[in-house]
C-alpha cells in the first residue's frame, strides 16, 4: 500500500461514495451509506445519536446489536450544511434515538435539517427546510424551500408540499419523474469532475 498525501476536497470510498473532507461525521460506526452517496461540506451526520436501550431479542441470541443511527441509500446528496440527526423519544421509560432511514436518490438541500423516521426514494427536500421527529416521506415527494414539515407528519407519494406549517399544496405531474434522478448530478462533483449534461 502507497503512502501518497490525501489531495482532493473529497475522501471517495470504495463502494463510490464521495464524502467531502470538511464534513462533520459524528459516530460513523452507525452511518450506513448504500453508495455513489455525495456528502458537500458543512454537513453533520449525527451517528452518535444511537438506539440506547437494547432489545430484548438481540440480547439473547448473543449477536452485537444493530445500532444504525442514519442509514442512507445510493445516489443520495446531501448539500452545504444540512443536518441529519435521528429522532428521539421516550420507550420503555427512557429516552432513545430510533433510526433514521433514508432511500435512493433522496436530494437535501443546503441548509435543511432532518429529524424524519423515513425518507422514501426519489424525494427533493429543498433549502432551509424543517422536517420534523418521525415524519414519514413517501417516494417521489418533492418538499419546497422553507417548507417546515412537523413531528409525525406522513406525506404520501408523489406530492409537493410547501409551507410553515407544510401541507400538501399540489402533486407531482406524471412526466416528472425523471427529475428525481441524481446519477448525472452524482458525476458534477468530487475530485474529478464530469461537466453537467446540457
Amino acid at each position: 500500500m502507497s503512502r501518497r498525501p490525501p489531495r482532493g476536497e473529497y475522501i471517495e470510498t470504495d463502494t463510490g461514495n464521495k464524502v467531502a473532507r470538511k464534513a462533520t461525521l459524528v459516530g460513523t460506526q452507525n452511518i450506513m451509506l448504500g453508495g455513489k452517496t455525495v456528502i458537500q461540506p458543512e454537513v453533520m451526520i449525527r451517528g452518535d445519536l444511537a438506539r440506547s436501550i437494547p432489545s430484548s431479542s438481540s440480547s439473547s441470541s448473543g449477536a452485537p446489536p444493530n445500532n444504525t443511527a442514519v442509514a442512507i441509500g445510493r445516489y443520495c446528496f446531501l448539500s452545504r450544511g444540512c443536518c441529519l440527526r435521528p429522532p428521539g423519544r421516550l420507550y420503555k421509560g427512557a429516552f432513545t434515538y430510533m433510526p433514521l432511514r433514508m432511500s435512493d436518490h433522496v436530494f437535501v438541500g443546503p441548509g435543511s435539517v432532518v429529524q424524519a423516521a423515513s425518507i422514501g426514494s426519489h424525494v427533493h427536500i429543498g433549502a432551509k427546510v424543517v422536517i420534523g421527529e418521525f415524519a414519514i416521506i413517501k417516494d417521489y415527494v418533492r418538499i419546497l424551500d422553507s417548507a417546515v414539515v412537523p413531528a409525525n407528519m406522513v406525506i404520501p407519494s408523489f406530492s409537493i408540499v410547501a409551507g410553515q406549517p407544510a401541507r400538501i399544496i399540489g402533486e407531482v405531474p406524471e412526466g416528472g419523474h425523471d427529475e428525481f434522478e441524481l446519477r448525472d448530478l452524482y458525476k458534477t462533483v468530487g475530485n474529478n469532475p464530469q461537466p453537467a449534461p446540457s
